[in-house]
């Protein structure tokens, strides 16, 4: 069944997902403020793990269709390596704070150019090369090694970063063979069987108005991902996928006005670097995405 393209639509509700992004951000940082970091993404994902049951079931061919891959080892590691994102993440959040880590975590796109070389075999050409590397000088800046005031925590966020770029080469990867939904479903059942494995020996009882926090983050976590669907139906990856950086200033206003975290002027200007040369290999992609047509 093919769908009408409108990139307005889709412009929007990608606005929309990185926005439904930051408010998850914010309640795992609340949740694993107050309990264990394993239990909370477990649950997140026995949550996310039914909402694909569900969209699955009715998609042509339903359940039969979606575990049908023909990469399932590549599949299990994708959906291994981003549930340990997530973790870490979390963890993140936890110990430096939505701002930082997120500015750090901004890396992801730099990282996926610098890597599509030698696991995809893409070329990447001397402009992006130079991107790659003024983005990282970003990252210095966000950091300030020398200073004084590195903290070892900042490498949490930018070992998230390299697991989650792992994990988008692995999704180009498998799309060369398997449909976006087998994808989506390896995704959510590998994660919530992987997670369930860890998380279950950690369970903690939880105090009344946190589950209802908990409730909202598995909510926030089955919608942000049916938005990005239906972004990606509606509109062409390349007209909308430099609007994920907005999840950086959308995490760093609910880490300023609910957590009370601070915006040093370093990690401004190292961010503002990241996100320009971000979008700036993001462009040169779909140029020569454009010229391959």
């Amino acid at each position: 069944m093919s769908v009408t393209q409108n990139t307005k639509l889709g412009i929007w509700l990608m606005v929309l997902t990185t926005m439904i992004f930051a408010v998850q951000d914010g309640l795992s940082r609340h949740l694993a403020g107050s309990y264990n970091v394993w239990m909370v993404v477990m649950l997140r994902y026995w949550f996310f793990a039914a909402f694909v049951m569900v969209l699955v079931s009715r998609m042509p061919g339903g359940l039969r269709a979606a575990v049908g891959s023909r990469m399932p080892k590549v599949q299990v590691l994708r959906g291994l390596l981003l549930a340990l994102e997530i973790c870490v993440m979390v963890l993140g959040f936890v110990a430096l704070g939505l701002v930082e880590s997120h500015a750090v975590f901004a890396t992801y796109p730099l990282l996926i150019a610098a890597l599509s070389g030698p696991i995809l075999g893409e070329s990447v050409g001397w402009r992006r090369w130079l991107a790659i590397g003024v983005g990282f000088v970003g990252v210095v800046v966000i950091l300030q090694p020398g200073f004084g005031v590195f903290r070892v925590e900042a490498l949490i966020p930018l070992a998230a970063a390299l697991m989650f770029a792992l994990y988008g080469l692995l999704t180009r990867y498998v799309a060369r063979e398997d449909a976006a939904m087998v994808s989506f479903f390896w995704t959510g059942i590998t994660g919530a069987v992987v997670m369930t494995a860890v998380g279950i020996w950690h369970w903690e009882p939880m105090r009344g108005p946190d589950i209802g926090w908990m409730a909202l983050l598995c909510c926030t976590a089955a919608l942000s991902h049916w938005c990005l669907i239906r972004a990606y139906e509606v509109a062409e990856a390349s007209a909308i996928q430099p609007l994920a950086y907005l999840q950086l200033p959308f995490a760093t206003m609910i880490g300023l006005f609910v957590f009370g975290e601070s915006l040093r002027v370093n990690v401004a200007i190292g961010a503002g670097i990241v996100v320009a040369a971000g979008v700036f290999t993001l462009w040169r992609q779909h140029v020569k995405s454009r010229r391959q047509v």
